[in-house]
């Protein structure tokens, strides 16, 4: 069924990339081109770039700014900053770890939650991740977190 409404509406190929840190997986990134056939060796290199940035920004973002009038941010809804992008991904990917074992769960699981208390504490996922690392911050099965 998918391929016939691809073909219709131009695509010619499609590429699917998992976005993934190690057993992490968070989506997929999925481009479309009219041409039919593989991608070269040089495209391929840039889709997995893109990919890293996808991921970084998915890692990365915990929150929008603010909406007009209320303190800092340019305002424009649906756009997330990416200044230092990448900034305090290896200490979200180390927090992800801590927490899985805290919680007993999954990393993504865990992930979940570093960013859902990120997104709750008005915080940026990575200053989470530092607390957790730090030791400041504990996360528990029965309490969300600590």
């Amino acid at each position: 069924m998918y391929a016939p409404a691809a073909c219709a509406a131009g695509a010619g190929a499609v590429f699917a990339f998992p976005l993934q840190a190690g057993a992490i997986r968070v989506g997929t990134l999925e481009m479309y081109r009219a041409a039919p056939g593989s991608l070269s060796g040089e495209q391929l290199s840039d889709a997995l770039a893109f990919c890293d940035v996808a991921l970084s920004v998915v890692l990365t973002a915990s929150h929008p700014p603010p909406l007009p009038g209320t303190g800092g941010g340019d305002g424009v809804q649906g756009h997330w900053s990416v200044d230092g992008l990448g900034e305090g991904r290896a200490q979200v990917y180390q927090a992800t770890g801590m927490v899985a074992v805290q919680l007993g769960s999954g990393l993504a699981e865990a992930l979940l939650r570093l960013r859902a208390r990120a997104f709750t504490s008005g915080l940026p996922l990575a200053e989470v991740a530092r607390l957790v690392v730090d030791r400041t911050l504990r996360f528990s099965p029965d309490h969300g977190s600590g």
